[in-house]
């Protein structure tokens, strides 16, 4: 491996807690998802700390609300330098943050069906189609729209990829090693089935930040991958 896939999830519910993962991680992870949680206790000045200590940022909000909000948030989210931002995808949520985003170098990622959703989910919201269905068509409207990735789960991986070709990102969150537990996530994979598959990246939070050693637990990861794509 030539470059490190793993954004850890701060799902923490404070600035101090998130500062003391990051350090105690070191330089063994670079690249950091702030969702909802920590952004609602430490606000965007979490964000510009950790830009400022060099380190690349996943925020995480799933955007959705009308067109208008969407295109100004996404506007102000583009000044801080994040990396990625996620939005619904919904076209006309698709379409205000592609125009908030502007020729800034913020990439938006469209996040298709949440990991956390199983087929009941689906008929309780209505949906006639199944899973692997509706997060093709919400995949191909981000491409039309000119979103910058997906996010999809490791089981829909292999199929987004083909479908959005090699140039865009794929994010793959519910990824956990053979073994660890699955919590509230319903739609899972492997860090190696999901890179196998086509991810660039892999969306890893409580296997790693619950650990009694979280760098050890990252590196473990790490080694696991490496070993495997060199076997």
């Amino acid at each position: 491996m030539t470059r490190n896939p793993i954004i850890v999830a701060l799902d923490v519910n404070s600035a101090q807690e998130a500062r003391s993962l990051v350090a105690r991680l070191g330089k063994h992870v670079n690249f950091y998802k702030v969702g909802l949680e920590l952004y609602a206790a430490a606000g965007v000045e979490l964000v510009h700390e950790l830009i400022d200590d060099g380190k690349d940022v996943f925020l995480d909000l799933k955007v959705y609300d009308i067109p208008e909000t969407v295109k100004r948030a996404v506007a102000q989210v583009a000044r801080t330098g994040v990396t990625f931002l996620t939005a619904h995808a919904v076209g006309s949520v698709m379409r205000a943050a592609v125009e908030g985003r502007g020729d800034t170098k913020l990439q938006l990622l469209a996040v298709t069906v949440l990991t956390s959703f199983g087929p009941e989910d689906m008929a309780d919201q209505g949906y006639a189609c199944t899973i692997p269905e509706l997060v093709a068509l919400r995949a191909r409207k981000a491409m039309e729209l000119g979103m910058d990735g997906i996010v999809a789960s490791p089981l829909e991986a292999a199929a987004v990829r083909r479908m959005i070709g090699p140039h865009k990102v794929l994010v793959t969150p519910g990824v956990r090693s053979a073994g660890a537990a699955k919590g509230d996530q319903k739609r899972t994979g492997t860090p190696l089935e999901a890179l196998r598959d086509g991810a660039d990246y892999l969306v890893i939070g409580r296997q790693i930040t619950r650990a009694a050693d979280p760098a050890d637990e990252a590196v473990r990861i790490l080694d696991e991958i490496g070993a495997a794509w060199m076997a």
